[in-house]
């Protein structure tokens, strides 16, 4: 090799290592996952639906019973807003039960809080997460509910994988989302089972329904968790045949 040549491919070489992807838009806590390849909506409306609407075609109780939730469980509300699912939840796990209610937003969990001391509801308790991580403890959750929230997950890779620590044996994750493209408000089957997928978790059940404007998606823990080195993001999402029970 000439000299010449020799300069210019070490010139391109240098140049290639100081051209990594810019991450400067995203949390350092989130910097070692894979960036989500696709738009994510804006923060919306903390309720999805007016409650009235919702309990009209029996939505919670329909997710509820899909989840299979039953009096002493121990569940975790993600994006819980004003509290529609809390408060269902609540009920339905029973004073020897407990309910998390986790949101990014100070303001509407600071009117939960109202809520919650307003009803009595002795068995909810509230925290404040991250966009990349529920913060949530270890070993806890018999299940965990994204309801109409999982669109707005800005680091889905670093989000999911934190999440998985705070399930307990058998633990399972509750999606409810609406099919439509992520900057409009909904996910993509295809789209929601490749990205949980992609950080160690099985799909074990798939129903549309009606009732939740959209569909519902539990997801269980894998065997293994990769590393977020080993992540590989999804990218080209093509059609994925649904699991089931």
């Amino acid at each position: 090799m000439s000299r010449a040549v020799a300069i210019v491919a070490a010139v391109f070489l240098l140049a290639g290592c100081g051209n990594g992807p810019d991450d400067s838009d995203r949390p350092e806590t989130a910097r070692a996952y894979p960036r989500p390849d696709r738009p994510v909506s804006a923060l919306g409306a903390s309720s999805f639906a007016t409650e009235t609407e919702r309990d009209s075609v029996n939505e919670a109780q329909t997710v509820m019973d899909l989840a299979d939730i039953s009096e002493g469980m121990t569940v975790a509300d993600i994006g819980a807003g004003e509290g529609y699912y809390t408060i269902r939840l609540a009920e339905r796990v029973g004073g020897s039960g407990r309910v998390l209610a986790q949101d990014i937003d100070k303001d509407a969990l600071r009117e939960l809080g109202l809520r919650v001391e307003r009803e009595r509801l002795d068995n909810v308790s509230i925290k404040r997460g991250a966009a990349d991580d529920p913060r949530l403890p270890k070993n806890s959750f018999d299940r965990i509910f994204l309801v109409h929230m999982y669109h707005e997950v800005s680091e889905p890779y670093a989000f999911l994988s934190r999440l998985r620590p705070a399930l307990r044996k058998g633990g399972r994750i509750i999606v409810v989302e609406t099919d439509r493209p992520t900057d409009r408000h909904g996910i993509p089957p295809a789209l929601l089972f490749c990205e949980f997928e992609a950080v160690g978790y099985r799909l074990g059940a798939f129903v549309r329904k009606q009732e939740l404007q959209g569909y519902y998606a539990r997801f269980d823990a894998g065997p293994a968790q990769p590393e977020p080195s080993e992540i590989e993001p999804c990218t080209a999402v093509t059609e994925v045949a649904a699991g089931g029970d």
